[in-house]
């Protein structure tokens, strides 16, 4: 029969999109808040967009859900405050946010207090959750009898809907 005998998915980011500092995804480089994966799409809204405009419960639980943050309650409050003043625009004012909502012997752990938000910033905007879940639908009809589709996914809540649609 025809299909495919193996398909294999890698979940993983790739480095050039967090080197390229105009695309928002790190705190290491200033730049704008985009974060799209193809930044030229309209279809999606830019990380700027998500901060400056979602209400505040809506950011605590992108933060919670996405990036298992402690302090997203604290830092969804913080953005909503600042942005009242100003937009907020760039990764370095989100970072700034961020670091200071985190108590101060934890500013400066192994992990950069922005890693969780970012991440949770950058599963929203390209709404990473929802393109895995189509594409592994639309893949499994592919596949002949007896086929194999492997996925390399990299935190659990990517392995969580691929456990679930394996199921």
């Amino acid at each position: 029969g025809g299909g495919f005998q193996g398909i294999l998915l890698d979940l993983g980011v790739s480095s050039h999109h967090f080197d390229e500092a105009g695309r928002g995804f790190s705190f290491r480089f200033d730049g704008p808040l985009d974060m799209r994966m193809n930044h030229h799409s309209e279809d999606f809204l830019t990380a700027e967009e998500i901060v400056n405009t979602y209400r505040e419960e809506k950011l605590m639980k992108i933060f919670t859900d996405y990036g298992e943050e402690k302090y997203a309650k604290k830092i969804a409050a913080q953005i909503c405050q600042e942005r009242k003043i100003k937009p907020i625009t760039t990764t370095k004012e989100l970072e700034n946010i961020i670091f200071h909502c985190y108590p101060r012997d934890l500013r400066h752990g192994k992990t950069n207090p922005s890693t969780r938000v970012f991440q949770a910033l950058r599963l929203e905007v390209n709404r990473e959750l929802e393109v895995l879940t189509e594409t592994i639908t639309q893949l499994i009809p592919l596949l002949r009898i007896g086929g194999r589709l492997a996925i390399i996914s990299f935190h659990s809540l990517e392995d969580r809907i691929v456990k679930n649609l394996f199921k």
